[in-house]
């Protein structure tokens, strides 16, 4: 199933724990420019943000963007892509839209106030599809995870229930700051998983509703009441009814067989909750077992047998389809794009291969997220999705101009400036402002350079870094 090429690209990112040093080294490097390098600014955020010409925030409902790049198509040797071609526009924004696409040097209306983006790349706002708002050491004094050597998952989250009473106080001010931390990584849309269990009760959920009303002109945010003692082993049921009546858009659910020690049941109840408050189902799927195998067949079986479910189902991780043939791929994988289930992947990078390019072919949603962000699971998120664009790119992907610019894809909610043939396709008129400018000369530099980020727009409003005055 795997390549030579991916299992050495593999090899080599798995060997020393060096992922996180060398993706740093690569974000704070300039990459070879192919589009219109004359034009292309080299004034980095720092120096953006320190200019006398700096502007940090925008607080006009109809304004223009000017000297922003776009990419208008691919160049080609014979068949073969080989560069990406730019030009400089301005966007006319209203009320959180792009209403009109100016080519640049067309005339303007003086009347409206005008800003300058400085020719960096305009590439859509960035997705973190499964992340952690409301339990985190971020924002906080470092802390390492506990060494988990001979530790279950059931040991975790018995030190997740001692941990959690020392987090509550700092949960809305500390996922605050991850909605900061995003904003500068370019993320403006995403996901968050939040404890429903005994130990916090409603608490966390209620502490990140509060902070996502607070932050909702500029961060757009569903939420998953996730059980993360497990469903059944926490006796969680009616905690996470009354979680949908407070909002949840989604029903969350851990481990069937591993945690809740009853696949069928557990996935029962999860989707009877479902389908009763007519919410969405993200499951955390963690199970590398044949149980983990039978469970995303029974998702797949409960969807077929409750239409109302079609499009409304994602499978967090879903590490089980790493143990499939190829043969079982193609048929779950079908299976999956016919019932609209989705997977979101925090593209691993130990020893599970996951198949997202055979998912994506046969037509399924593939999202990726941060998950956590320096808690007692992990020290490593960076809330960065350019970052895990580049790392699809490198795990699973060869590394020419038209599979970078696809890359791009898994970070924007398959969204991209581009078609497959070369033809733009965003941003359109009518699109929300919702954007990023980047450090970069096309999507295939920002993806194999993770190109560093010197604006993050949200329905128009600048909601990270600065541009300049327009003259």
């Amino acid at each position: 199933m795997e390549s030579t090429h991916q299992n050495k690209r593999r090899q080599f990112l798995t060997q020393g724990g060096k992922l996180a040093t060398v993706l740093a080294a690569i974000s704070a490097t300039g990459g070879l420019a192919y589009a219109a390098p004359a034009s292309t600014s080299s004034v980095d955020c720092k120096t953006a943000d320190n200019s006398a010409s700096a502007m940090t925030s925008i607080n006009h409902p109809h304004y223009y963007l000017k000297n922003v790049r776009l990419e208008k198509g691919f160049v080609y040797e014979g068949s073969v892509v080989t560069a990406t071609e730019t030009d400089l526009a301005t966007l006319e924004i209203k009320d959180g839209k792009i209403i009109q696409i100016h080519s640049s040097g067309s005339g303007l209306n003086n009347s409206l106030p005008a800003y300058d983006g400085m020719g960096k790349l305009l590439l859509p706002a960035f997705r973190d599809m499964h992340i952690h708002l409301d339990k985190t050491f971020y924002g906080g004094p470092w802390q390492a995870p506990r060494s988990r050597k001979g530790k279950t998952i059931m040991d975790m989250i018995t030190l997740e229930q001692q941990l959690l009473p020392t987090l509550q106080p700092t949960t809305q001010e500390r996922a605050g700051k991850l909605i900061d931390l995003l904003h500068s990584k370019g993320s403006v849309i995403a996901r968050s998983h939040c404890n429903v269990d005994p130990v916090s009760g409603l608490k966390n959920l209620e502490n990140l509703m509060v902070v996502l009303e607070q932050r909702k002109p500029e961060f757009s945010c569903e939420v998953v009441a996730f059980p993360q003692h497990g469903l059944l082993h926490s006796q969680s049921e009616n905690l996470m009814r009354e979680a949908m009546k407070m909002g949840a858009q989604y029903v969350g659910g851990l481990d069937p067989t591993n945690v809740d020690g009853a696949m069928e049941k557990s996935l029962d109840t999860m989707f009877q909750i479902a389908l009763d408050s007519h919410k969405g189902v993200d499951i955390h799927l963690h199970e590398t077992s044949p149980a983990g195998v039978a469970a995303v067949n029974y998702i797949i079986d409960t969807v077929v047998k409750n239409p109302s479910l079609k499009g409304n189902v994602t499978i967090s991780h879903a590490f089980a389809l790493s143990t499939l043939s190829p043969q079982q791929i193609e048929e779950t994988a079908t299976r999956l794009a016919e019932q609209q289930i989705s997977i979101a992947s925090s593209i691993p990078i130990g020893t599970l291969h996951m198949p997202l390019p055979q998912l994506t072919e046969k037509g399924v949603f593939v999202m990726t997220g941060t998950d956590s962000v320096i808690d007692h699971w992990s020290p490593f998120g960076s809330g960065d999705m350019l970052e895990k664009a580049n790392l699809y790119a490198q795990l699973y992907t060869r590394p020419d101009e038209f599979t970078l610019s696809r890359s791009l894809a898994i970070a924007t909610g398959n969204v991209l400036p581009l078609d497959s043939k070369g033809q733009r396709v965003w941003p359109k008129v009518n699109d929300k402002a919702d954007f990023v400018l980047v450090d970069a000369s096309c999507s295939a530099e920002a993806v194999a350079r993770v190109s560093g980020r010197q604006a993050t727009f949200h329905q128009g409003r600048l909601v990270y870094g600065s541009v300049g005055k327009a003259v």
